[in-house]
């Protein structure tokens, strides 16, 4: 059976290759008709302009009564395909003799060249390409092989040059906040707490009272599952382990160890450089001995443990932990040359003498063999105490102290046998046990989201329970003065005590995020994200001033001009309207049954745009103040997806782009604009198309058309920002309407940023994306960068930040 199961595999690979291949085929064949269309229809116009200058006719001017052809796009006897499905991961690539590549290409195709404009379609020069441009008005830039076309505005006809350089903006950003994600609180000598994110870029350092300290992204490429962040002894170093990536020049970067100092943020050392496999998945201090020893485990086939001598930045000893996956990794608080690693079905005991390292295997006997042995924590005595996936608490008694060679010292051994049980301490899960200072104990549940109090018997005494919309309890610290942190899979951090107070000081998104708006004029935000929350943020306290759940996962969000309402539209075609001060609903409906990718009232709140997957754009008449919709258009046109509109200042016009690159132009009762004299000189009342004349030079070479995500017009107009897939946000100068603009390049988003929006007095971009689910905002200072990676597997992260200028 093993044979024939082997060639079904194969034979399948076999299909999926023949089918990409297909694919790809269909793809360049579907280009290349697109590209013929375009010439043909060039070639139609320049043979109009050459009649009308037989006819005498001057330039620019018409004949008998004609609109000239290049006062409007190139129009094709039939729509462009839709954007396909990225099924084999980016779009496949390729070359004509029409184009010089696929990514930005501003030209204007010469496929029957005038008398007075020849020269060679295949060697265009800049200079050339201008007096193109200058005379038919027009831009014309190609993404994927597909002709774009944007027209100028008529004060720039005449003096419009592509070879004009647009300088760097004169303000630049500085990262200042961070809404936290799950994974581990650790504290600090300052009475801070460290949260670390799973798979995030970022180290992010809260302080008790203020809830925050700083933020560092310049030592952390990656950061990966849940012992991957040590504190040392001093409460000031941390080390933190790397995921294989990346640098910010495109060079492979090898998984490693960093060791910072949380104050200055300065990297001290870079550890395992090249000894690593894939990434470094568990790291510890030592305690016994200063911490002068540290300990990792690398994501290998046989997850390496290694113990290091990390300020002489050498390796002491190494062995092969274990087969199945490895959780934590720790050393004894009462012996550096003791280690103990947890993971799935088994705990170890680690002796290190010189460079050996001996282990000896839990043994569970009659007790109940766990799935996972899910954390580690020390006793006063120095008994070892876990949490298991089922639930259990196991006490590890600490084993005889003996005498080994080459050690001065008595050395713990560690017992490697049971000495006490609670069963059932939690249903479910226990991610977390946190011993305090005065020897009691606390145990955070999974599926049951208590936290638990237990005496130094192991005897429970106090019980609290987080609130579902929180979500599981994943990491817990002792604070200053008894305090309790508690941190969720939910993104919450809860400031607890006992018996039964629980104070939610952040609570962040869980699923992937899109949907931004700011308040029109107040320091507030509001984010809506596929977990079915809206959260309104204050951007002073950092701080959720309410969270709505709604009852489909949210896309889109939009305030009103007066900022009583907001507009927030889902994944199913429905939207809804709520009140910014009580949250109430007040009013919902549907339109169609797909995404509403982008929802936007008009400047004058008299109208409703909600744009949709099923390539309409809905519009809606506004009155009593945003309470009251009724439908009095819709923009029938686009050949695909809406991705992106904005509305004129004069509230009469938008314009909207489409998955498959459309620029396509709309009155506010829905009637399509075919003539573009008619909006060539429109003010746009904002900047979020990402294809348009006064954005297009944000495009960079080799980009396809869904590599930039979002874009945003500062309200002063002097600045435009930029989000993409490859975790950067771009700052430019406004208007950005040459070829590849210069920008201010930032990184803190671990993968895709979604959306950008500066504040309503451009005090603050806020940038939303990725799968951290994070507001970063560090204090004052340039914005520090991180080595850009592209992880291998591209699924979409979702993170909140905003940055001030």
């Amino acid at each position: 059976s093993d044979g024939y199961d082997t060639v079904s595999a194969s034979s399948n690979m076999d299909m999926e290759d023949r089918v990409s291949h297909l694919e790809q085929r269909l793809q360049l064949q579907e280009d290349e008709i697109q590209l013929l269309k375009a010439a043909l229809a060039d070639a139609l116009r320049r043979l109009g302009y050459c009649e009308e200058q037989s006819l005498g006719v001057p330039p620019g001017g018409v004949h008998g009564g004609r609109r000239p052809l290049a006062a409007t796009a190139p129009k094709l006897s039939t729509p462009p395909p839709p954007h396909p499905p990225l099924l084999h991961g980016r779009p496949h690539r390729h070359t004509t003799q029409l184009k010089r590549q696929t990514g930005l290409y501003v030209v204007s195709l010469e496929a029957t060249p005038c008398p007075e404009t020849q020269h060679n379609t295949h060697t265009h020069t800049h200079s050339q390409l201008f007096r193109s441009v200058a005379y038919d008005g027009y831009v014309r830039m190609f993404l994927r092989g597909r002709p774009v076309t944007m027209h100028l505005p008529d004060d720039q006809r005449e003096s419009y040059s592509l070879d004009h350089k647009v300088a760097l903006p004169d303000r630049k950003l500085k990262l200042q906040w961070v809404y936290p994600s799950q994974n581990c609180l650790c504290q600090l000598w300052t009475g801070r707490f460290n949260l670390n994110v799973a798979k995030n870029p970022s180290i992010y350092l809260f302080r008790s009272e203020t809830n925050l300290h700083s933020f560092g992204t310049s030592v952390i490429i990656d950061v990966k599952c849940c012992y991957l962040l040590t504190v040392h002894p001093d409460m000031v170093t941390i080390a933190t382990g790397q995921v294989a990536g990346n640098s910010k020049d495109g060079k492979l970067l090898a998984p490693h160890i960093r060791v910072w100092d949380s104050v200055s943020l300065n990297t001290l050392h870079v550890i395992g450089m090249g000894v690593f496999d894939r990434a470094v998945t568990c790291v510890a201090f030592s305690k016994s001995n200063g911490g002068a020893f540290l300990c990792a485990v690398d994501d290998a086939n046989d997850h390496i443990l290694s113990v290091w001598n990390w300020q002489k930045e050498k390796q002491l000893a190494d062995v092969k932990c274990s087969n199945e996956s490895v959780l934590g990794a720790v050393f004894h608080p009462m012996d550096a040359n003791l280690i103990v690693t947890c993971g799935k079905s088994h705990i170890n005991f680690w002796t290190m003498d010189g460079n050996t390292l001996t282990k000896r295997q839990g043994l569970f006997e009659k007790h109940e063999k766990p799935k996972y042995v899910l954390c580690v924590a020390f006793a006063e005595n120095g008994d070892a105490i876990t949490g298991d996936s089922s639930g259990n608490i196991y006490i590890w008694a600490k084993g005889k102290s003996e005498h080994l060679t080459h050690i001065s010292k008595p050395l713990v051994t560690g017992g490697n046998r049971i000495s006490q049980v609670v069963s059932g301490a939690h249903e479910g899960g226990i991610f977390s046990v946190c011993v305090l200072k005065d020897g009691t104990m606390v145990s955070g549940g999974g599926k049951d989201r208590k936290v638990v109090l237990w005496d130094r018997d192991y005897r429970k005494q106090s019980e609290m329970e987080v609130g579902e919309s929180f979500g599981p309890v994943r990491a817990l610290a002792e604070g200053k003065q008894g305090e309790l942190f508690v941190g969720t899979t939910k993104n919450a951090i809860i400031k607890a005590s006992f018996p039964d107070t629980l104070t939610a000081i952040v609570q962040g998104h869980t699923d992937e995020l899109w949907g931004l708006d700011v308040h029109p004029t107040m320091e507030q935000f509001v984010t809506c994200s596929q977990d079915r929350h809206v959260h309104l943020w204050d951007t002073n306290s950092h701080q959720p001033l309410w969270t709505k759940t709604i009852e489909d996962p949210g896309r889109s969000a939009g305030f009103h001009p007066s900022g009583s309402v907001l507009a927030v539209g889902t994944m199913t075609g429905r939207w809804l309207v709520l009140d910014t001060d009580t949250r109430d609903l007040v009013s919902m409906h549907t339109d169609g049954n797909e995404i509403i990718s982008n929802i936007k009232y008009s400047p004058d709140g008299n109208f409703l745009a909600v744009a949709s997957h099923d390539n309409f754009v809905y519009i809606y008449a506004v009155t009593e103040n945003g309470r009251k919709y009724s439908r009095v258009g819709k923009c029938t046109g686009h050949s695909s997806f809406v991705t992106h509109l904005d509305w004129s200042s004069d509230s009469q016009h938008l314009v909207t782009n489409s998955g498959d690159y459309e620029i396509l132009f709309w009155t506010s009762s829905g009637k399509h604009v075919t003539n573009m004299d008619t909006v060539r000189n429109i003010e746009w009342a904002t900047s979020t198309c990402t294809l348009g004349f006064n954005t297009f030079g944000i495009w960079p070479d080799g980009a396809d058309g869904t590599d930039i995500n979002g874009v945003c017009r500062s309200h002063d107009g002097a600045l435009l920002a930029s989000a993409d897939d490859f975790g950067k946000v771009h700052l430019f100068s406004f208007p950005c309407s040459q070829p590849r603009a210069q920008s201010h390049e930032y990184s803190g988003h671990s993968s895709h940023v979604t959306n950008v929006a500066f504040l309503h007095d451009d005090s603050h971009l806020i940038s939303t994306g990725g799968k951290d689910t994070s507001i970063l905002q560090p204090p004052g200072g340039s914005t520090s960068s991180v080595p850009t990676r592209r992880p291998a597997d591209v699924t979409r992260r979702r993170e909140l930040c905003y940055c001030h200028k």
